[in-house]
């Protein structure tokens, strides 16, 4: 025990800083700093990663909201010029019938367009997953494409197709002899334009339907044949319950969609102005109140009541899924 305390007696005055050499201490500080500086890049990169993102988020969303938000609560007339008027703008969207007859146009809409097009493009993923489809790689190329097509160009070519003295259809009809189709009257405007929207994303959600389809492992789909289920069987059984939250993610987003519609109603108008109003929808609304009237103050108060308005309706949808699915 003397001798060991002897060594470490010996030992400790080589230990103080004065006894240690400069390289020494530049060799035992080198792994600690490059220890830090790895510490500090890993809790930096995935800000520095963010950072692109967040900077055209607040530049394209954020900052857009703020500007829209304080012009909603101003009010400028000619005679009293700019004035603080703080919830009126609001209260006054929340009872312009004008609003809440888009809103009830834009309800329709959705309850024909969304079922529609998710179960056509149920049908056509299930059709490409069942392995019985030769050629799916240009099939589904083929139904995506439309996605890919803008929504102006969409319009603009369905609009060619469904003109009442111009189009294919009508010039079909009075080849025949028949009457020509009326797709833009006041009654079938909405079908017309659901079509529209059918064309441009049904490829979209078939392609996501599809990819969810394709990661159900293969081992579910031996253990049903091995059980005597036919391909129908499993399908309806096995499949859709597996992708059912893929499909009412979809659905979410689709009635998000419907309650903005707005490049297929203004492009419309001058083919269908008896069918179309100012109005027609809350967006197209708020355009004509902003750039038709010079009302920017009550037109981002309605831009907001409308988001509001998507809001509930989005989150009454997903509460009535879970609560049947928990059922």
């Amino acid at each position: 025990m003397r001798a060991a305390g002897t060594r470490m007696l010996i030992r400790k005055p080589a230990l103080r800083r004065g006894h240690i050499s400069q390289p020494e201490i530049k060799q035992m500080a080198g792994p600690i700093s490059r220890k830090r500086r790895r510490r500090v890049g890993k809790r930096l990169a995935p800000f520095l990663f963010l950072a692109p993102f967040a900077l055209l988020f607040v530049a394209f969303l954020i900052a857009p909201m703020l500007y829209a938000l304080n012009l909603a609560v101003y009010k400028t007339t000619v005679v009293a010029g700019t004035k603080f008027v703080g919830a009126d703008n609001f209260v006054r969207a929340l009872g312009d019938p004008k609003f809440w007859q888009g809103v009830i146009v834009l309800l329709k809409f959705a309850a024909i367009q969304i079922p529609g097009m998710v179960a056509i493009a149920l049908l056509i993923a299930l059709i490409l997953d069942s392995g019985t489809v030769y050629a799916k790689s240009f099939f589904r190329v083929s139904l995506f494409l439309p996605y890919a097509v803008p929504a102006v160009i969409a319009t603009l070519i369905w609009g060619y197709l469904y003109g009442p003295a111009f189009g294919p259809f009508t010039q079909l009809a009075n080849a025949i002899g028949l009457p020509a189709p009326n797709f833009l009257g006041p009654i079938t405007i909405l079908p017309s334009i659901a079509n529209i929207a059918n064309w441009e994303y049904t490829g979209y959600q078939m392609i996501i339907y599809f990819a969810a389809l394709q990661a159900i492992p293969t081992d579910l789909e031996e253990a049903a044949s091995m059980d005597g289920a036919s391909s129908f069987i499993y399908a309806l059984r096995v499949k859709l319950p597996l992708i059912a939250p893929m499909v009412v993610v979809t659905i979410i987003f689709s009635i998000i969609g419907s309650l903005q519609l707005f490049s297929e109603p203004y492009l419309l108008r001058n083919l269908a102005p008896l069918s179309i109003t100012n109005s027609y929808t809350p967006n197209y609304y708020a355009y004509t109140l902003a750039f038709a009237n010079q009302q920017y103050n009550y037109s981002a108060a309605v831009s907001f009541v409308l988001g509001a308005v998507t809001a509930v309706i989005s989150y009454a949808f997903m509460l009535i899924v879970n609560r049947r699915g928990n059922a």
